[in-house]
């Protein structure tokens, strides 16, 4: 299936915005169903944060992100970004790819257990 590699991950200061990207290494570019972002923040369990299926550029969201953060694909680069703007310190986390080739796999992206994901880039956000 290959790799993800996340990157863009920092630290900033609440009210900022930071751009994740999320490689795709020797994948199967176009084999994928969905392709996903979630977080893991220390403590607490894994939280889906914004999906993307396959031939949709409409992402779906989770509450606590929705009108913050914009899921997006650029083909070309076989890269998918996670825009997120007025982040607050509750966004601190590690933050995941992933992608499913299912579709009941990729129905359960709320969960953050898709089929393959990456290593992770932590973002912080402080007062």
């Amino acid at each position: 299936q290959g790799q993800l590699m996340e990157s863009g991950g920092g630290s900033v200061q609440a009210g900022g915005s930071l751009r994740l990207s999320c490689a795709t290494i020797g994948h199967t570019f176009n084999s994928y169903t969905c392709m996903s972002w979630f977080r893991q923040a220390r403590g607490k369990e894994r939280e889906g944060l914004a999906v993307l299926y396959a031939g949709n550029t409409d992402g779906k969201y989770v509450d606590s992100v929705r009108g913050r953060f914009n899921i997006s694909l650029d083909h070309a680069k076989r890269t998918l970004y996670l825009d997120m703007k007025r982040l607050e310190p509750e966004d601190t986390a590690m933050y995941y790819c992933a992608t499913d080739r299912s579709l009941a796999g990729c129905n359960g992206w709320t969960r953050g257990n898709l089929e393959l994901g990456g290593q992770g880039t932590l973002v912080t956000v402080s007062e």
